[in-house]
C-alpha cells in the first residue's frame, strides 16, 4: 500500500460525517477485501465496517467514491474533459420512432431506443437501467431482452403502486452499484450502463484503476440530474398538501427546468427545485455534475420541446452509437424550418445546460463551505 493511500477511515471522516455520503454502495461492492467481509451496509443503507481488522487499507473505496477527488485529473485527461460542461462533440434534440417506447417514455425515448439499437446489433449483452419500483421509487435492473429494456422506460407507476403503507421511505435514486457487484460471478461481459452523474463518475474511476468488473461496462449513458429525492410519508403529505395532489393520482414524474408530477387526469404539478431541495439526498447538494460530464452520451429533457430528448454526444464511441441509431431509423431528430434556426436552437439548448451546470456547481461549493464552517465552529466550541 502506498503511504498516501487513504482507507475507509478517511472515507468516514471526509464523506460520511459531513453528510456527503450518497449510499451508492460502491465502496462496499468493490472493496478489495470483499471476500474477507471487511465492509457491509447497515439497516439504513450506510456503508460501515463489518470487521475492521479485515481491511487491507488499499484505498480503493476512497478513490472510487464520487465525493472524493483523488482521480479528477486522471479522469479529465483520459476523457478529454473541457470546461464548462465536459467534452461535447455533438448536440441534438431527438425522439424515438418506436410507438411502444414513445408511449412509455418520459421525454423522447432516445435512451431506450439507443439501448435497443445496441442490443439488436449484438453490441451489448445487457443494459443496466433503473425501473419504477413504487411511488417515487427506483430500483436497478439488468435487462437482457428488448422487453425488459422497454419495461424500464420512463417514470410511470402501475396501479399496484397506489397502495402506500405507513412508514414507507421513498427515493428516486437507484443503487446500481450493487447490481454491478453481481457481474463478478456472471457471464455477461458487454454492458451499457444508464446512470446518474455520480454513478458514471464512480464507474469511470473504477475503469481508471482497472477495478473489476468495470471492464464489462462498454458504454456509459449519463442522465441530466439536478438532484434525487429521498423522503418519507410525513414529507410526502406536506408535498401533497402544498401542491394539492394525491399520490394515488400520480401517473409519472419528470425533471426538466422544474420537477414535474403528471397526474392521471392529464394535469401537471410543476415545482421549482428550490421547493424540493429540502427533499434532496444530502449527497446531491454537494455534487457539482449536472450533465454527466464523464459519460459517452448524456441525456435529459432540458432545452428540448415536449416529446423530445436533449442528447449530448461526448466520446467518439457515443457519436457512433447515436449516428448509427439515427441512420437505422431507431430515432429521428427534430426538424427545423431552416439550418439557421437549427443552429440557434442548439445554441439555446447548450446555454441552458451550461446554466444549470453552473447552478449545480455553485450550490455544491456553497454547501461544502457551509459544512466546513460548521465543522470548524464545532471544533472551536469543543476546544
Amino acid at each position: 500500500m502506498s503511504p498516501e493511500a487513504r482507507s475507509f477511515h478517511e472515507l468516514i471522516a471526509e464523506v460520511q460525517r459531513p453528510g456527503f455520503c450518497g449510499r451508492c454502495g460502491g465502496c462496499v461492492s468493490f472493496c478489495s477485501a470483499d471476500n474477507l467481509g471487511a465492509l457491509e451496509v447497515d439497516k439504513n443503507g450506510m456503508p460501515v465496517f463489518a470487521d475492521e481488522e479485515k481491511c487491507l487499507h488499499c484505498g480503493i473505496c476512497y478513490m472510487i467514491c464520487p465525493n472524493t477527488h483523488d482521480l479528477d485529473d486522471e479522469l479529465r485527461e483520459k476523457l478529454g474533459w473541457k470546461s464548462p460542461v465536459g467534452l461535447v462533440r455533438g448536440l441534438a434534440s431527438a425522439k424515438t420512432t418506436d410507438p411502444v417506447v414513445a408511449e412509455r417514455c418520459t421525454d423522447g425515448g432516445v435512451v431506450t431506443s439507443l439501448l435497443l439499437s445496441l442490443l439488436d446489433k449484438r453490441m451489448i449483452d445487457a443494459a443496466l437501467v433503473s425501473r419504477s419500483a413504487g411511488p417515487f421509487q427506483r430500483a436497478p435492473l439488468l435487462a437482457t431482452t428488448r422487453e425488459a429494456i422497454i419495461s424500464a422506460a420512463g417514470s410511470h407507476f402501475d396501479e399496484s403502486f397506489q397502495i402506500v403503507e405507513l412508514g414507507s421511505r421513498y427515493s428516486t435514486y437507484s443503487p446500481a452499484m450493487y447490481e454491478l457487484k453481481m457481474l463478478r460471478q456472471g457471464s455477461i461481459d458487454r454492458i451499457a450502463m444508464v446512470g446518474t452523474p455520480c454513478q458514471i463518475n464512480t464507474v469511470r474511476k473504477m475503469q481508471v484503476l482497472g477495478v473489476v468488473p468495470a471492464d464489462v461496462i462498454k458504454y456509459c449513458f449519463g442522465l441530466f440530474c439536478m438532484e434525487n429525492l429521498s423522503f418519507d410519508d410525513i414529507q410526502l403529505k406536506r408535498l401533497e398538501k402544498k401542491y394539492a395532489f394525491k399520490l394515488t393520482q400520480v401517473a409519472k414524474v419528470n425533471v426538466k427546468e422544474r420537477f414535474s408530477i403528471y397526474l392521471k387526469d392529464g394535469s401537471a404539478v410543476c415545482m421549482p427545485f428550490e421547493d424540493v431541495d429540502f427533499l434532496a439526498r444530502p449527497a446531491c447538494l454537494v455534487c457539482p455534475d449536472f450533465s454527466a460530464e464523464y459519460s459517452d452520451i448524456s441525456f435529459g429533457g432540458l432545452g428540448s420541446h415536449d416529446g423530445y430528448t436533449t442528447v449530448l454526444m461526448r466520446s467518439e464511441k457515443g457519436n457512433q452509437i447515436y449516428n448509427s441509431a439515427l441512420k437505422d431509423g431507431y430515432i429521428e431528430e427534430k426538424e427545423y424550418p431552416s439550418p439557421e434556426r437549427a443552429r440557434s436552437n442548439r445554441t439555446e439548448i447548450h446555454a441552458k445546460v451550461v446554466a444549470f451546470s453552473r447552478r449545480k456547481k455553485e450550490r455544491a461549493t456553497r454547501k461544502r463551505r457551509a459544512v466546513g464552517r460548521g465543522v470548524a465552529d464545532a471544533m472551536v466550541k469543543v476546544n
